[in-house]
């Protein structure tokens, strides 16, 4: 099932998750120190909750983090791809990313103003993520779209077997306007999106 996903920026994630379960009338699919998110199936939604108090202010000061539209397969995120491509927009692909908890395939777009959009899949559950630092921030890019996660783009532990080799988009495989952007750094302590 495809749903759109809402993520947001909590001053207190634990409080969150009790507004947002009475809200929706449901628990959690997924909870982690500083990260939640429900799979509501009415309305189709997954909302995450990302505890980041610096950014959030008061109403809806610093509410959003990203949006997106989860899919169920590989082929769903590659298919997004070519068509955002087809249609102009600037795209960026992460594949075997993990964040959210997750690894996941992706990708990014901008719309007009800047808010981040990530089409995607969830591929297995992670335990930990990490934040590289040298991830850049929505408002710090300024080359196209990324990652929209405090993580970036990280490797997934070494318990998934996947090997993390930065690819370079090649002629005969890239899409016009695509960035692709591999995992190149090892999961260590810490939080993501």
């Amino acid at each position: 099932m495809a749903r759109v996903q809402l993520a947001l920026n909590v001053s207190d994630v634990d409080a969150a998750v009790e507004f947002y379960g009475k809200l929706f009338g449901a628990e959690p699919a997924k909870r982690r120190p500083g990260y939640a998110n429900f799979a509501i199936d009415t309305p189709p939604l997954k909302l995450v909750l990302i505890e980041n108090p610096d950014v959030r202010g008061t109403g809806v000061a610093g509410a959003l983090n990203h949006l997106g539209v989860e899919v169920e397969t590989t082929d769903e995120v590659s298919a997004a791809t070519t068509r955002l491509a087809g249609a102009g927009l600037a795209t960026a692909v992460e594949e075997n990313t993990a964040c959210c908890y997750a690894l996941q395939d992706k990708v990014w777009v901008d719309d007009p103003d800047g808010a981040p959009w990530e089409v995607y899949t969830v591929l297995a559950d992670v335990t930990e993520m990490a934040r590289p630092g040298s991830a850049l921030s929505v408002a710090e890019r300024a080359d196209g779209p990324g990652s929209a996660c405090d993580c970036g783009p990280v490797c997934a532990p070494a318990a998934t077997g996947e090997d993390a080799v930065a690819a370079v988009t090649t002629a005969d495989t890239a899409v016009a306007g695509t960035r692709t952007l591999l995992a190149v750094e090892p999961a260590s302590a810490g939080s993501c999106c």
